[in-house]
């Protein structure tokens, strides 16, 4: 694939890849400085925490991003599952984890998708899957969703950063 390589609306491949690549840092970024409590805090039961946005991020990587490159490359129009995210959530127990182990795994893990991406040639980022939900995928696209999705958590991210920065929330901090 070469640098110049752009998706149907324009969009650079490369920094596309680029900004996935980058995600890991960020959230290191987000978690720079925070104690125990603060990387645990939860503006409300609905909302992530800092490390559950964390080990969200990692296991829809392992469990959703990884699988579905893997299929998407392999099978014909594979049929992929939906990532529950809430009940992964749930039966993970996040705030029982490791921040700095979360975010390795998932550092390894995104790096590996991007660097698979990467080496693919135009013809193999068209491939397709059908993702519960969405409908017909490429792989192309199920890059910028992966986007867009970073982007989400990373904006809940610099939101909760900033509370805990302005010490909103702390008399609810053990």
């Amino acid at each position: 694939m070469t640098d110049e390589a752009r998706d149907g609306d324009g969009t650079d491949f490369t920094a596309l890849l680029e900004f996935l690549n980058e995600t890991p840092n960020q959230l290191a970024n987000s978690t720079a400085g925070l104690s125990n409590a603060q990387v645990r805090f939860q503006n409300s039961p609905d909302e992530f925490s800092v490390l559950e946005n964390i080990c969200h991020l990692r296991d829809l990587e392992l469990l959703g991003y990884t699988p579905r490159i893997r299929r998407i490359l392999a099978e014909a129009d594979p049929a992929l599952a939906d990532f529950d995210g809430a009940r992964v959530a749930a039966e993970g127990n996040y705030q029982n984890e490791q921040p700095q182990v979360a975010l390795r795994t998932f550092q390894v893990a995104r790096k590996a998708n991007v660097d698979r991406l990467r080496s693919l040639s135009e013809e193999q980022l068209k491939r397709k899957g059908t993702l519960e939900g969405v409908g017909t995928i490429t792989l192309r696209q199920l890059a910028e969703k992966m986007r867009e999705h970073d982007e989400g958590h990373l904006d809940d991210l610099r939101v909760l950063r900033l509370q805990l920065n302005r010490g909103l929330g702390t008399e609810q901090l053990p």
